[in-house]
């Protein structure tokens, strides 16, 4: 299995409403039993996975006999408080069976717009993976504004994706995949097994979405070029099929693959490379060595001098004695922050702003060297 650049892969595995609701009639607890079981095997395989689970607002409204999905958001946040409980149980038993701890991961569009919180929703999921608890991830339907709607959740797994610079996004859905032609009218479809995500000829055949959920293929297209960004590629496929995790594991699955253009690490690169540089920290000689030689995370006893207004999550330029840029990165601190701390041990920090945001000021993962 060759998992590119990565040393641990990190699968984000994004779970349709009509699947979980089976179309309406209910939670389905066997089916979340089957994928808790696979997940605790494919960690066991060294896979790390975050489960993007629709079906809130499905479920809110089986427990409250509504037919109909509610049109106003004030409707649809009430709904969803109530279908959230049952929701996030099935999952917390389900891995309990297996000895596995979850948590339940609650975003809104604004938390991966803003650079401070994207860092600081990307590093709880990787604490929550280090300590080996599965993180649930839902829209938080009961706060966030029409403005402001993922609008489903596939595109919410795939910007999930990009936070953790996942290697594979899972689409589990209630078709095999990406068919030609729409399966459901015509027999002569013929599944599409793979293809570009940025290939035109998907927007054609992809279709809408039923009414427990808010997408269709077509979401999913879109998804899968989302989460192609950062070089994530996104396999669609059956997720009511036995065992489906573990055979997309061996790639002996039935779906659609759907391939990014560009390895994880270029785009990441890339993605760095583009945003504006708000900051600049100047190293000491051993930081300097370190991040251009080793591309090591840069720690605050490495940092001599702060210039420049800057927040945390904001991209800032890393200098060496003379003046050369040696890398550039997200940063963790505050030039505020970061000037108090500078020179200092990671084990210091705590002591002296009150609080511990991270041992790093800005991680290897969002440093782009020079």
């Amino acid at each position: 299995m060759n998992w590119g650049s990565q040393s641990v892969p990190i699968w984000v595995v994004k779970v349709g409403s009509s699947l979980i609701t089976q179309d309406g009639r209910g939670i389905n607890e066997t089916l979340i039993e089957d994928w808790a079981k696979e997940v605790s095997t494919l960690r066991a395989h060294g896979v790390q996975v975050i489960i993007v689970s629709s079906g809130a607002v499905a479920q809110g409204m089986i427990t409250l006999g509504l037919r109909q999905r509610p049109s106003s958001i004030a409707r649809l946040q009430a709904v969803a408080a109530v279908g959230q409980m049952g929701l996030i149980h099935c999952y917390q038993a389900a891995f309990a069976k297996h000895g596995q701890q979850s948590a339940q991961i609650l975003l809104t569009h604004d938390d991966l717009r803003a650079r401070d919180r994207y860092l600081n929703a990307r590093n709880t999921l990787t604490n929550l993976l280090a300590l080996g608890v599965i993180p649930i991830v839902n829209e938080n339907d009961t706060v966030v504004t029409d403005e402001i709607r993922f609008g489903d959740n596939d595109t919410l797994a795939a910007l999930v994706a990009n936070l953790v610079n996942a290697h594979r996004l899972m689409i589990l859905t209630d078709q095999k995949g990406v068919f030609d032609q729409d399966p459901r009218t015509s027999d002569a479809a013929k599944l599409i097994e793979e293809s570009l995500a940025s290939n035109p000829v998907l927007d054609a055949v992809a279709g809408s979405g039923g009414k427990w959920g808010r997408g269709g293929m077509s979401s999913k297209v879109r998804a899968a070029r989302i989460a192609a960004r950062s070089g994530t590629d996104t396999f669609i496929c059956a997720g009511a099929t036995e065992g489906i995790l573990l055979a997309s594991f061996k790639n002996q699955a039935t779906g659609t693959w759907l391939r990014s253009d560009t390895p994880p690490i270029d785009a990441r690169k890339q993605w760095l490379a583009n945003l504006p540089i708000k900051g600049r920290i100047e190293l000491d000689p051993g930081a300097a060595h370190v991040l251009r030689a080793e591309g090591r995370s840069l720690l605050a006893v490495g940092v001599r001098s702060v210039s420049g207004i800057f927040s945390q999550g904001d991209m800032v330029s890393c200098i060496d004695s003379e003046g050369q840029e040696v890398a550039r990165g997200l940063t963790n601190y505050s030039s505020s922050e970061l000037d108090q701390i500078k020179g200092r041990q990671s084990r210091e920090i705590e002591g002296i702003l009150g609080y511990l945001v991270d041992e790093e000021v800005i991680h290897r993962d969002d440093l782009l060297p020079i």
